[in-house]
């Protein structure tokens, strides 16, 4: 939705804004100092609650609403506001937005912030163009009224949803089709609530399989046979490789709103369990591996990192521990990592460790000991070492960083290292990884270079490669977002070649924006999504990995709008 505001009305609030003393910008402003564009365009990402069923509760305190108005203010509560001001209002990566705050400021005061923004972070949702007149007035009034607070989602909600479509003793006993399966790439098309399963050889896609909305991740089980996929919504689908036309054979819904899911890959418990984590409610869920009947539900309410209680710490990633019978598992609010234990999953034992605030995404090193995870409003990476099961360190980084899962490679100069790219500034930190001989650069910045610009989320590399390929998807610079930088790991210093991975698409209008890097199982490929709008024509760029060269365009009606891509070898084998 994309109105475009009534200016002229809006200028009366320019003297207000003018008059009302700048401290007051604190209602709205994050907890640093400032966003950056790509940020604010990040942490403002839609919600599905905006769809749940919630009980409106009349505050007789504030501004009059219809029922109607109501629900159009939820929808845009969702929409726009909730990844940074959280579910129930009380604070995130933004400051809480609660009645006996938004009371005190009146509907005048809120229009004005709402409208305008702020320099403290606050986006401007009305000079923007983002939402029209009647809409800021509609939020300013909506914030005054008690937070609708969504329904929990129990066990028993879960197994209602729980469905088996094909028996594990249906299943094939062998593998029934010739696809290369480690070469198979999972697609993520976002809109239309699917994932393509692509045959990375052919480059042809093999079956389209139905999920749920804007799906975020998938996983291969420690086998490879199975691959798992979670979409915002919570629902989880299983998908057997085995079969002669990949699909899937059973699905779940863990919760209202979700983005992590992993499977046990610990030596004796390969493909027994799997793990997802959920935003609303906040909680995870552990699974039988083959059936994802769900067995363990788990709370992460709980007191944060600066010891304050928080009502809604969001599951972020979720990581198998290859040296333990454990998961770990972040919670993005309260900065708490969770090692779980899951030998005994009746008598479950948790370890937690004190990282730091807004837990995201993020990887293994390449030994697989040491998991390495962005604090992305701390502007830090943890370490966990998982051999150990203790925090090995924090790390100062760039603004804002978003790894997806980071790239691991040897430097030059420093030996092993993991690096990350940021969405809130062009830099690419690099941390040493390796404690034993080259402990002098272990969990340090060792090395910095600058990419193209702010609004990265994936930065990729492989152990066969020389290569580094960092994207810019939410930068503002159409040249920046539908073009990819890709740095000589051998000569760092030398600067970013830029490849017009859209204009090699030649598929006309749209933002065509280009997102993560994936390689094939060869690792002489990379594959980069050309994201445009559910309207527009989108393509799968493939790139030979050694001469940089365009190798491949997949077009097809039915790619629309795809975004992530994992491979189903890197994954099962954390390859990154």
């Amino acid at each position: 939705m994309k109105t475009k505001v009534q200016r002229p009305l809006l200028r009366p609030l320019r003297f207000l804004l003018a008059t009302l003393p700048l401290a007051m910008g604190s209602v709205f402003a994050a907890d640093d100092a400032t966003h950056s564009s790509a940020d604010l365009k990040y942490q403002a990402g839609s919600s599905p609650l905006g769809q749940v069923p919630m009980h409106q509760n009349i505050n007789p305190k504030a501004p009059p609403m219809t029922q109607t108005e109501f629900e159009q203010g939820k929808q845009i509560y969702f929409q726009r506001c909730a990844g940074c001001h959280g579910v129930l209002r009380k604070g995130a990566t933004g400051k809480p937005l609660t009645p006996d705050i938004t009371l005190d400021k009146g509907t005048d005061y809120l229009k004005v912030f709402i409208g305008y923004g702020s320099p403290a972070g606050m986006p401007n949702w009305g000079t923007s163009g983002e939402l029209s007149e009647k809409e800021v007035d509609l939020m300013a009034r909506y914030v005054q009224q008690e937070p609708p607070v969504p329904p929990e989602f129990s066990k028993k909600d879960m197994l209602a949803t729980w469905k088996v479509t094909v028996p594990v003793d249906k299943r094939p006993t062998k593998k029934l089709n010739n696809y290369n399966i480690g070469n198979i790439f999972s697609t993520t098309l976002r809109d239309a609530g699917e994932v393509a399963l692509i045959d990375g050889d052919t480059k042809k896609i093999i079956n389209i399989v139905k999920t749920g909305y804007a799906v975020h991740i998938s996983r291969t089980s420690a086998s490879g046979r199975y691959l798992y996929v979670i979409g915002r919504d919570a629902r989880i689908n299983l998908i057997d490789l085995w079969m002669e036309k990949p699909d899937s054979v059973a699905e779940l819904k863990t919760g209202l709103e979700a983005r992590s899911i992993e499977t046990s890959k610990y030596k004796g418990f390969e493909d027994k369990y799997a793990i997802a984590g959920d935003y609303w409610p906040p909680q995870f869920v552990i699974m039988e591996g083959d059936t994802l009947k769900p067995l363990k539900v788990v709370s992460t309410r709980g007191m944060t990192v600066d010891n304050e209680y928080h009502p809604e710490p969001r599951v972020a990633s979720i990581v198998a521990s290859h040296y333990r019978p454990e998961f770990v598992v972040n919670a993005k609010e309260t900065g708490k990592i969770m090692l779980v234990d899951y030998k005994d999953i009746d008598n479950l034992k948790i370890t937690t460790l004190d990282g730091a605030k807004f837990l995201h995404d993020g990887g293994l090193d390449s030994t697989g000991r040491y998991f390495l995870v962005a604090a992305n409003a701390s502007n830090k990476i943890a370490v966990v070492d998982t051999k150990e099961d203790k925090l090995a360190a924090i790390v100062d980084v760039g603004k804002t960083p978003h790894p997806g899962r980071g790239a691991n490679f040897i430097h030059p100069k420093f030996g092993p290292v993991w690096a990350t790219s940021h969405l809130g500034d062009e830099s690419i930190s690099m941390i040493g990884t390796d404690p034993i001989n080259h402990k002098a650069n272990a969990w340090k910045v060792v090395d910095t270079v600058q990419g193209q610009g702010g609004g990265s989320l994936f930065i990729k590399t492989h152990p066969k490669s020389k290569n580094l390929w960092v994207d810019t998807p939410l930068n503002p610079d159409e040249k920046l977002s539908q073009s990819v930088a890709v740095f000589d790991i051998n000569n760092l210093a030398k600067g970013y070649e830029v490849l017009p991975i859209a204009e090699w698409a030649n598929i006309g209008e749209g933002a065509k924006r280009i997102v993560q890097p994936e390689y094939n199982k060869a690792g002489d490929e990379v594959w980069f999504s050309v994201w445009s709008a559910k309207d527009k024509q989108s393509a799968i760029v493939v790139v030979d990995d050694k001469t940089r060269k365009l190798k491949a365009v997949i077009k097809d009606p039915r790619l629309i709008t795809p975004t992530g891509k994992f491979n189903v070898n890197n994954t099962q084998h954390d390859i990154y």
